[in-house]
């Protein structure tokens, strides 16, 4: 029965994917063959350069000929392939697409019938109801924090003048403070002459001085 009708094609079916790989192996190949092609014609253009007009100069242009008709026909047939391979991509993309929007579709619809029944559960009428006794409570607290941040005979003006003045004072306070502590041991030389902490007493100043001269 087999040999009359022929056995059934148990082979996966082709894929857009697939295809495009294998179209772009083929256009690999042709590359391949057009850099070989463009090295043959770069040396025969370096032997023409270097010989005179005669017979050996005219059989090697021949040559050159046929080797750029062949890379015409490889570029044709690349360009062919290139041109497929986009289409195929295209393709694929749109087939993507699709899917994509189908997903969405199925998303929107479990998430709307989700959100009809979320919905169904809520009263609008309460949440009215606390919208209203939420401003009540925001006002009331807004009366407290008004009647206890009220100021006690706080003076409000302000002289320029007066605020110049002690705003140099306090430059001034600051710089003396960052000259008096350039003037003092250095913070790493601190640890020197501080005594181990396994020591139960600190030494005594002039023992110090003595081990020290």
């Amino acid at each position: 029965m087999n040999r009359l009708f022929g056995a059934k094609n148990t082979a996966p079916k082709p894929t857009l994917n697939s295809a495009i790989a294998n179209v772009d192996t083929r256009i690999e190949s042709i590359d391949v063959k057009l850099a070989k092609l463009n090295a043959e014609l770069t040396a025969y253009q370096q032997r023409m350069a270097k010989m005179r007009d005669g017979p050996g100069k005219t059989a090697i242009k021949q040559k050159a000929l046929k080797v750029l008709q062949q890379r015409k026909m490889y570029e044709g047939q690349r360009d062919q392939m290139q041109q497929q391979s986009w289409n195929m991509e295209q393709a694929n993309m749109m087939q993507d697409n699709l899917k994509n929007v189908m997903t969405t579709v199925d998303a929107m619809k479990t998430t709307n019938k989700s959100l009809k029944q979320q919905y169904g559960k809520i009263n609008i009428d309460k949440i009215e109801k606390m919208q209203d006794e939420m401003a009540d409570l925001m006002e009331i607290g807004n009366d407290i924090q008004e009647s206890i941040s009220r100021s006690y005979d706080v003076p409000e003006d302000v002289d320029e003048a007066e605020l110049d003045a002690e705003l140099e004072a306090l430059g001034d306070e600051a710089e003396m403070e960052s000259f008096g502590v350039s003037q003092e041991t250095p913070s790493f030389m601190m640890d020197e002459v501080k005594p181990p902490e396994f020591i139960d007493e600190p030494p005594e100043t002039g023992k110090v001085k003595e081990a020290a001269g």
